[in-house]
């Protein structure tokens, strides 16, 4: 019985542990995290002024900075991250799986609908704001729930909640005016990158 008792206390120690390692590996570098956010934040604002001062449609394409930047940018910080922290355990490659998985379907999102504008001619672009105000904000609320950082989470629900918004908007025909939509843009991912990445850093710091 004592045996038992010690197995189950060893396995809650060792859970423990691995929360607390992929803690340190996750929570302990939020610099991707504010790379991302950053970007988007840039770049959404300079879409914003280009179209409200200029009314061209093709500032649009400046999205495309997003993912050209943080797709070369995101696997060289995740390689110095990596020598930083040694070998992933189980709790690392589960978020890292589920990161990736968010990163490709982006990057399939994204072939889909440059298919549809340059084959059909079919605007479908706002499904990739869907995309950035759902799937991301997901992943982001299971990152945290696994690693337990509550500015995660938030900022994961302040985002989620910006995408049903703009699902409710374009199921009703709901024009997404820039002077509203895109400011609501750049708060969410205010809150789901930039605050939860400061807020990790500083935690960083205060462990060392």
């Amino acid at each position: 019985m004592e045996d038992k008792k010690m197995t189950e206390k060893e396995s809650l120690e060792l859970i423990t542990s691995m929360i607390q390692r992929t803690r340190e590996r996750y929570v302990g570098d939020g610099n991707i995290m504010l790379m991302w956010g950053y970007l988007t934040v840039v770049v959404t604002a300079l879409v914003w002024i280009l179209l409200v001062t200029t009314r061209n449609q093709a500032c649009n394409w400046l999205w495309f900075l997003i993912p050209i930047v943080g797709g070369i940018a995101t696997p060289i910080m995740s390689r110095q991250r990596q020598v930083n922290y040694g070998v992933k355990s189980y709790s690392d490659k589960v978020i890292s799986q589920i990161w990736t998985v968010v990163g490709l379907t982006s990057l399939l999102s994204v072939l889909c609908c440059l298919a549809f504008q340059l084959i059909a001619g079919v605007d479908t672009w706002r499904s990739m704001l869907i995309f950035a105000l759902a799937f991301a904000p997901f992943a982001e609320i299971t990152h945290g729930i696994v690693v337990k950082e509550k500015s995660l989470i938030f900022g994961g629900v302040v985002g989620l909640c910006a995408g049903i918004i703009t699902i409710c908007c374009i199921a009703g025909n709901i024009p997404l005016g820039a002077n509203w939509f895109l400011p609501m843009f750049m708060i969410a991912f205010i809150c789901m990158m930039i605050i939860p990445g400061h807020i990790i850093n500083r935690k960083a710091k205060l462990q060392r």
